[in-house]
């Protein structure tokens, strides 16, 4: 088993950044590829980015491209989801997922095993 928590969100103003963390504990998610999604208050789910176990390969939805960065620390069972230049529509739960088998379809939820609680980030105008 997987826990993931994930922590750094937060209230902010429009323009500013925040860096979300997701620690996994329980067994390494060296080898997962690992995902970020997001949730706003009546709206589906919806994909953010991902990073491959080894981080060569990162993919990002269109609406955080250039603003939003995913990397991660193996060693320290790690993943983090940079975000600059905040918009009021970033406002939303965040979450992190851990998938084992790989990256073919990284935008779907269902390529995940493992999720965590979520942390909310806010953001005013």
């Amino acid at each position: 088993q997987v826990q993931l928590v994930e922590s750094g969100g937060g209230s902010v103003q429009t323009g500013d950044s925040l860096r979300l963390s997701c620690a996994a504990s329980g067994r390494t998610v060296r080898w997962y590829a690992m995902g970020w999604f997001r949730q706003a208050p009546g709206k589906e789910r919806e994909f953010v980015g991902a990073i491959s176990w080894s981080g060569d390969s990162t993919y990002y939805a269109d609406s955080v491209k250039g603003r939003f960065t995913i990397s991660r620390d193996n060693a320290k069972n790690t993943v983090y989801l940079q975000m600059n230049s905040l918009k009021p529509e970033d406002t939303a739960g965040y979450y992190c997922a851990a998938g084992s088998r790989g990256m073919n379809y990284p935008s779907l939820g269902s390529s995940y095993d493992y999720w965590g609680q979520g942390t909310q980030v806010t953001v005013s105008s």
